[in-house]
């Protein structure tokens, strides 16, 4: 197990075993999920700052919709991290980072209490939209091009949750990874001319993190 996570990029695995964490720590009783959701007043007028964090860390009760959107956001997480952000994690982490105040900010439009799953969705339809050319299967069953797969699992995430409200959450998701592509890959290069805040890390953040 230590072998395994080894090889998993530094953002990816704190991410992951965080979240995996949050879990255990639920299913033992040691913290109840009315503890850990994301509520404005609760947040910030309260002084509970802690819940603009784990209610990036909680993805749900054990179930399939649990296990699904764990193994593709690690997947998919860790392959953009390998690849887009190789040896930079301060600007993945800043990716993340930028993500999640824009879902902190949607969330009372959206009633969104849990922001996992939407975040999780992000990495997803970065790496979907920085290699458009890539054909990938999802459970062996169904094949296509890259741009296509965010929506795809969206699809699969709908009908394996029976509602319509998880399927919006990813939609949000989806949105907000369009906007963190959008500011890198599009805006940089064809309205700015080059890299701003929006699209790197600060220099502070990139020291602390060890990559300059």
């Amino acid at each position: 197990m230590e072998a395994w996570l080894a090889q998993i990029p530094p953002v990816t695995r704190a991410w992951l075993c965080l979240s995996v964490a949050t879990s255990l720590a639920v299913q033992c009783h040691l913290v109840a999920p009315l503890q850990l959701y994301f509520n404005f007043k609760l947040a910030f007028t309260n002084a509970q700052l802690w819940r603009t964090v784990t209610t990036f860390l909680y993805f749900g009760s054990p179930s399939l919709d649990l296990l699904f959107h764990l193994y593709f956001f690690m997947r998919y997480s860790r392959m953009l991290e390998e690849s887009s952000f190789a040896n930079r994690k301060a600007d993945y982490f800043w990716l993340l980072f930028l993500s999640s105040i824009m879902l902190l900010s949607l969330s009372p439009l959206f009633n969104l209490p849990f922001l996992s799953n939407p975040l999780a969705y992000v990495p997803v339809y970065f790496w979907s939209r920085r290699h458009p050319s890539t054909r990938v299967s999802i459970f062996g069953m169904f094949t296509m091009t890259a741009p296509y797969l965010p929506f795809a699992l969206i699809m699969f995430s709908w009908a394996l949750s029976g509602t319509w409200h998880a399927a919006a959450a990813d939609l949000v998701g989806c949105a907000v990874g369009h906007v963190g592509w959008f500011a890198r890959d599009v805006w940089t290069r064809e309205m700015i001319g080059g890299r701003t805040i929006l699209s790197e890390a600060p220099d502070s953040l990139k020291r602390l993190m060890g990559d300059i």
